[in-house]
């Protein structure tokens, strides 16, 4: 999992991604290809 200061950009790496919240932080999850997950805070 990668963590990053900006997930605009990994928000389009893949076309399966999606921006989620959980627990106060914001995480990229995809489904389609789960190595593009990414975290930040």
């Amino acid at each position: 999992m990668k963590v990053a200061s900006s997930l605009k950009t990994l928000k389009k790496r893949g076309r399966g991604c999606q921006v989620v919240r959980r627990r106060g932080r914001i995480y990229v999850i995809n489904k389609l290809n789960p190595r593009f997950k990414a975290r930040q805070g």
